[in-house]
C-alpha cells in the first residue's frame, strides 16, 4: 500500500538572537492504519527552548494528522477517490467546445493531407446518396467479425419504404480465418447464393439483369473507387496474408465467378457510411452517423470543395461522404485520468483510439473496474483483502455498467447482484452501492458529453452550428450502436449536452435520431443509389 508522508515545520525564538527550528515529520501507513511521527530539531547558538519547539512542531503535525486523516479510512478515502474521479473527467462547456474546435482542426488537416493523420478523413467515392426513390430488390453482404450477415430489401421508394427485409447470420469456420484468401470467399460466396436461392420467383431479376449488391467489409480499406478497395490489414483474429494488399471486391467477385453466381458487387461500405445511406433514405435532411457501440466512428457530408486532397472530377452531386475514423482523435483538451492512460498502455495499440477508449462502449465498464480496484487497494472499499476478480481486465462490461446506473429500486439491488455475480462481491452495503452508481455516472457522463463534442465538431466543420439569417436549415444526425440505444443516461446526457452547445436558436434546426442496421441495409441502398439501372428500378 502506499504511504503518504507530510512534513510540517515551526520556529520559536528561544532566547534574545538564537533561533530554534524544528520539523516534525509524521507518515500516515494506509496498510496498518498508523501514524508515526518523528521530531527533528535544529538550534541556533543557544539551545533554551529547544524542547518547545519540538514540542509545537510535533503539535503542528498531530493537527495535520488529524485534518488529513480524518475521513482517511474505508469511506472518506474511496470518497477522496471519487471527488478526483469527478475533477478529472470534468467536462464544462468551455472544455467541450475546446474539444469541438480541436476536432474541426484535425478535420481541415486531414482532408488536406494525403500522408497519414490523427483523423484520416477517408473519401469513400459515396456521392450517389438514396434520395428515398429506390425500388427494387438489392442484397447485402456485411462481414465484420467471426460472423456476417446476407440481407435481401426490397425497396419500395419513397411510398412504401423498406418494403420487406429478410436475412440470414452465418458462422466463419475458425480455419478460414488464417487459411487462403480462395477458401475465405469461396465459402461466403457460397453461403450468399444458397440465400439467394430462396429469392421468391416473383422477384427474380429480367433477364440480362444482374442482382446487385452491398458489400460492408469492417476491416481497414484504401478505398479506390465507390466498388474497390485494397485491404491494409486484418483485424478481428483474421489473418490470411494473400489477401493484404489486394482489392477484396476483386477477390469476392472472383468467388462468385467460380460458383456461377451472377451478382454484381456495386458499393463497398463501411458501417457509418452505411448509417449515413440508410438514414437519407428516409430524411434527406441528414447530414451526417455516428456509430457509438462497442466501438466508435463518424461520417458525413461534405462538399466536394472543401476536400483538398480530392484529385478527381468533381462529382455531379457536389457532395461526398467522408469516413473520419474519428476514434483515433486525440487532443490535450480531452480530460484523461491515471486509468484512461493505464488502460491505454495495457491495450493492443498504446497511444492510438484514445478518442474511442473514453466514450466507447468497449472500454467504459472497464474505466469504471479500474476505478473499483483503486478504491479496494487503496481505501480497503470491498474489505480487507481485494476480490480477485477485480484484477481481470473488461470482466465488468460496459452492459453490466448500465445496468448498474440505471437501478432505481431503493436498496440498489441490481447493484448487489452485478457486483456479487460477476465480481464475487458479497454483503455489500448500500452506501456502498450508491458509490458504485456515483462512479458509472461520472465515467458515462464523460464519455456522453465528448462525443455531444464530436458532434458538434462536425456541425461547426459543415456550418450547420449557426441559424444563418433568414433560414432555419434543418440538419439530422443518424445514430446508431448499442451503447446509444441501450444505455439511456448515456444517451440522455448526449443529447441534453448536444443543445448547450448549440444554443435554444440552433438547437432548434438540429435533431439526432437513431437509426439501426446501416451495415445491412445501409449497404443495400447503396447498392441502389449507386446501381447501374439507376432509373429503371421496379416496384
Amino acid at each position: 500500500m502506499i504511504n503518504k508522508q507530510y512534513d510540517v515545520s515551526c520556529g520559536a525564538r528561544a532566547g534574545a538572537g538564537a533561533g530554534a527550528g524544528a520539523k516534525a515529520v509524521y507518515s500516515f501507513q494506509h496498510k496498518t492504519k498508523k501514524v508515526v511521527l518523528c521530531c527533528d530539531v535544529k538550534m541556533g547558538k543557544v539551545a533554551v527552548g529547544a524542547a518547545v519547539v519540538c514540542a509545537a512542531a510535533c503539535a503542528a503535525a498531530a493537527m495535520v494528522v488529524r485534518r488529513r486523516t480524518k475521513g482517511s479510512g474505508k469511506w472518506g478515502r474511496a470518497e477522496a477517490l471519487v471527488r478526483e474521479l469527478e475533477e478529472q473527467c470534468g467536462t464544462p462547456i468551455a472544455k467541450l467546445r475546446q474539444v469541438a474546435d480541436a476536432m474541426e482542426v484535425e478535420m481541415h488537416a486531414g482532408l488536406a493531407s494525403q500522408a497519414p493523420t490523427r483523423l484520416q478523413m477517408l473519401i469513400t467515392f459515396v456521392h450517389n446518396l438514396p434520395s428515398g426513390d429506390e425500388k427494387g430488390l438489392y442484397y447485402a453482404l456485411d462481414l465484420g467479425g467471426t460472423n456476417f450477415r446476407t440481407l435481401r430489401v426490397h425497396l419500395g421508394g419513397k411510398e412504401k419504404g423498406v418494403v420487406k427485409l429478410e436475412s440470414e447470420e452465418v458462422s466463419i469456420p475458425p480455419q478460414l480465418m488464417t487459411g487462403s484468401s480462395q477458401e475465405l470467399f469461396d465459402f461466403i460466396a457460397a453461403q450468399l447464393a444458397k440465400f439467394v436461392s430462396s429469392e421468391p420467383e416473383e422477384l427474380h431479376p429480367p433477364p440480362g439483369r444482374q442482382r446487385e449488391l452491398g458489400f460492408t467489409f469492417s476491416f481497414p480499406v484504401k478505398q479506390t473507387s465507390i466498388a474497390s478497395g485494397n485491404l491494409i490489414k486484418w483485424t478481428k483474429g483474421f489473418n490470411i496474408e494473400d489477401v493484404v494488399g489486394q482489392d477484396v471486391v476483386g477477390e469476392l467477385t472472383k468467388a462468385l465467378q467460380r460458383i456461377g453466381l451472377d451478382m454484381r458487387v456495386a458499393a463497398l461500405v463501411n458501417d457509418t457510411v452505411g448509417t449515413v445511406a440508410r438514414a437519407r433514405f428516409s430524411d434527406q435532411d441528414v447530414i451526417a452517423g455516428v456509430i457509438l457501440g462497442t466501438g466508435t466512428n463518424a461520417a458525413y457530408v461534405e462538399s466536394a470543395h472543401a476536400i483538398p486532397k480530392w484529385q478527381g472530377l468533381l462529382p455531379k452531386s457536389g457532395e461526398m461522404v467522408i469516413n473520419m475514423e474519428w476514434g483515433n482523435f486525440s487532443s490535450s483538451h480531452l480530460p484523461l485520468t491515471e486509468y484512461d492512460q493505464a488502460l491505454d498502455a495495457d491495450s493492443l495499440n498504446p497511444g492510438e483510439q484514445i478518442f474511442e477508449k473514453i466514450i466507447s462502449g468497449m472500454y467504459l465498464g472497464d474505466i469504471v473496474r479500474r476505478v473499483l480496484l483503486k478504491m479496494a487497494e487503496e481505501a480497503d472499499f470491498f474489505g480487507d483483502t481485494v476480490p480477485p476478480k477485480l484484477r481481470i481486465p473488461f470482466i465488468l462490461r460496459t452492459p453490466d455498467m448500465s445496468k448498474m446506473h440505471h437501478d432505481t429500486t431503493p436498496d440498489l439491488k441490481e447493484v448487489g447482484k452485478k457486483l456479487k455475480d460477476i465480481l464475487e462481491i458479497n454483503n455489500t452495503s448500500l452506501k456502498m452501492r450508491k458509490i458504485v452508481v456515483e462512479v458509472c455516472e461520472i465515467v458515462a457522463a464523460r464519455g456522453a458529453r465528448l462525443s455531444a463534442a464530436g458532434v458538434f465538431g462536425i456541425l461547426k466543420k459543415i456550418g450547420r452550428d449557426k441559424v444563418k439569417a433568414g433560414e432555419k436549415q434543418k440538419s439530422v444526425v443518424a445514430l446508431d450502436g448499442g451503447l446509444f440505444e441501450h444505455y439511456t443516461k448515456f444517451r440522455s446526457s448526449l443529447e441534453s449536452t448536444i443543445k448547450v452547445l448549440l444554443g435554444d436558436e440552433a438547437a432548434e434546426t438540429v435533431s439526432i435520431e437513431h437509426f439501426n442496421d446501416g451495415s445491412g441495409i445501409g449497404a443495400a441502398l447503396l447498392a441502389a443509389s449507386n446501381s447501374h439501372y439507376l432509373g429503371l428500378q421496379e416496384s
